[in-house]
């Protein structure tokens, strides 16, 4: 099966086309055939976050580009006439839909069995211009489509490697955060999902990017968080600034991050002017925290649940001292799996992943019924 995915729920415009066969076990295989990516941080950077309006225009911008780069990639980009679509579907896309009726009219469909897109969670504005476009798409090239739940997609491109996927013990826990979750969710198979916790505000990303901003760190801060600790540990500065863990002790599995950021602002008042060894210092502490709080609770979760398989997937997956504290906690009790450091933040490849499973399950989606969803939670229906 060939399935093209589009990712748009942030301000990652992404298309990927995935070649893959088996149903997701030991005879599962796939090929990239094409794949492409335009990221907006530099665009939302002077906003400290992004901007969800100016992350719509640009994905209206972006799609039909990026499309056209992976098609070309996958030797699939022929010229011709590959039909029309319903105009009413990108009404309210009018450079989307000026992009796509040139690019309809130029070039051939493409061999494509099934379109995925993801419908949330995200920024709704962005998430709408992904689906008005798969829904063109599919509407033009009569194509059945597959709506995605953008967590589940972290997840699954945790388990794969470079040509099928890593055979899963279960249940398995994952821990997925990213700027804007931080959940601990059990599986006892495939498609089978349970929260076990989950932020009752900040998620960790948020907090790795708001604590960078009260340093005067540009956005995007959590790269840069974790340059600061990694030299603070290495210089072994003085541990003069100590900061709360959020809801360590709790017996519950859920996550609080708005605390730390709130003691990371009276700690920066404090300490005015801050110099560079203040910003490392700061850095270590505001890491060790958080990461503190991520690994205490995953393996009190692991424990619990009797856990065979630890998956950690998001944007904060990438961390190298969270990666490192998981392994020395949680390596000798189970398989811990981490993403490839380029997958862990959002790709449409991810998506190819989670569409082509629920396509091989006959699992499609009407179109009329497809909608953006912003606060989606994984294992919720996405329609």
């Amino acid at each position: 099966m060939r399935i093209l995915a589009i990712e748009t729920s942030c301000d990652e415009t992404g298309v990927c086309l995935m070649e893959a066969s088996g149903t997701f076990g030991a005879d599962f295989r796939y090929t990239i055939l094409g794949e492409a990516l335009l990221s907006q941080i530099a665009l939302h950077a002077p906003y400290g976050g992004v901007y969800p309006n100016l992350a719509k225009r640009e994905h209206e911008n972006n799609l039909v580009p990026v499309l056209s780069e992976c098609l070309s990639q996958a030797g699939a980009l022929k010229l011709g006439n590959s039909g029309k679509y319903d105009p009413t579907l990108l009404g309210r896309e009018a450079t989307l839909a000026a992009l796509l009726t040139d690019f309809l009219s130029t070039h051939a469909k493409p061999s494509i069995d099934s379109i995925a897109v993801t419908t949330g969670p995200g920024l709704e504005p962005a998430l709408w211009v992904g689906i008005n476009f798969a829904k063109a798409l599919a509407s033009a090239w009569e194509l059945p489509l597959v709506a995605v739940n953008h967590m589940e997609g972290h997840v699954l491109i945790a388990t794969t490697t470079e040509d099928s996927v890593v055979a899963i013990e279960f249940p398995a826990l994952s821990l997925l955060v990213s700027g804007g979750h931080t959940e601990l969710v059990l599986s006892r198979e495939w498609g089978d999902y349970t929260h076990v916790g989950s932020t009752r505000d900040d998620a960790a990303g948020e907090a790795f990017d708001k604590s960078a901003r009260l340093l005067g760190i540009p956005y995007p801060g959590g790269p840069e968080i974790s340059k600061l600790a990694a030299e603070a540990r290495s210089e072994n500065l003085p541990r003069e600034i100590i900061l709360p863990r959020p809801m360590l002790h709790e017996k519950s599995f859920d996550f609080s991050f708005s605390g730390l950021k709130t003691a990371v602002r009276r700690e920066v008042e404090r300490l005015q002017p801050l110099n560079d060894i203040h910003k490392k210092m700061f850095a270590r502490e505001v890491e060790d925290a958080i990461v503190e709080v991520l690994v205490n609770k995953t393996a009190r979760a692991a424990e619990k649940f009797g856990v065979q398989t630890i998956i950690v997937g998001g944007g904060v997956s990438a961390n190298s001292y969270l990666k490192s504290e998981i392994y020395a906690r949680l390596d000798s009790s189970g398989t811990v799996l981490f993403p490839t450091p380029i997958l862990a933040t959002d790709n449409a490849r991810m998506i190819a992943f989670a569409g082509y499973f629920h396509a091989q399950r006959n699992e499609f989606a009407n179109p009329s019924l497809i909608r953006a969803q912003g606060g989606l939670r994984i294992g919720a229906s996405t329609t």
